[in-house]
């Protein structure tokens, strides 16, 4: 017996359809279970392995610049001075590297 295949659509195909026919579709994925999903997988050919590497190289790529670039380094901090440090960037919505900068920036300035 052939396998039934489900035809592929754009996002712009599904966007185009009707809500009714979207809601089917959700409904008919929402219905599918971790395990059925694990049980339609499979290993990935040689050409997918291929296009999956060239994503995960464009995602790897070097961080965006920041003025003439960034250089790391590596500072030694009280363990209670950093946790007060990070409870401040979970708060304001940095992340650590974010907090320092700007710290450092504004003890230069002044």
């Amino acid at each position: 017996m052939a396998k039934k295949t489900t035809p592929v659509m754009t996002g712009s195909q599904f966007l185009a359809l009707p809500a009714a026919e979207k809601d089917r579709i959700y409904a008919a994925l929402d219905s599918i279970t971790p395990a059925q999903l694990r049980a339609r997988s499979r290993p990935l050919n040689a050409k997918e392995r291929a296009e999956w590497r060239g994503i995960k190289r464009k995602l790897r790529r070097s961080r965006p610049r920041l003025g003439a670039g960034v250089e790391k380094v590596s500072v030694s901090i009280a363990k209670a001075l950093l946790a007060k440090a990070d409870a401040l960037a979970r708060k304001k919505h940095f992340n650590r590297s974010q907090l320092v900068a700007t710290a450092l920036a504004m003890l230069v300035a002044a």
